[in-house]
């Protein structure tokens, strides 16, 4: 089975168009590799030189932001959905 990504606005020039991804369960990391394999440059937008998820993108498994479970070793089960949200300041 399967875990559906739900891919920003601002990253669908990378995903081809796609505002849906479906790719194999695993940790966040794993859906990450993922995501690279198919539709290379994600990786990038989300992760710092260090592998860290950067400062202004926010990851949600279904509704818990993954900062506050497990980081990249949160566990993404079969059927969950992963929500990338861009953070947005302004003023």
């Amino acid at each position: 089975m399967a875990v559906t990504v739900r891919i920003p606005t601002t990253l669908r020039p990378l995903s081809g168009g796609a505002s849906t991804i479906d790719v194999e369960s695993g940790s966040l990391a794993d859906v990450i590799t993922a995501l690279e394999s198919a539709h290379p440059g994600l990786r990038d937008r989300l992760l710092d030189d260090d592998g860290s998820l950067r400062k202004f993108v926010n990851v949600f498994v279904d509704d818990d932001d993954v900062r506050y479970l497990e980081g990249l070793d949160t566990k993404v089960p079969d059927g969950q959905t992963v929500s990338i949200i861009p953070a947005v300041a302004g003023g």
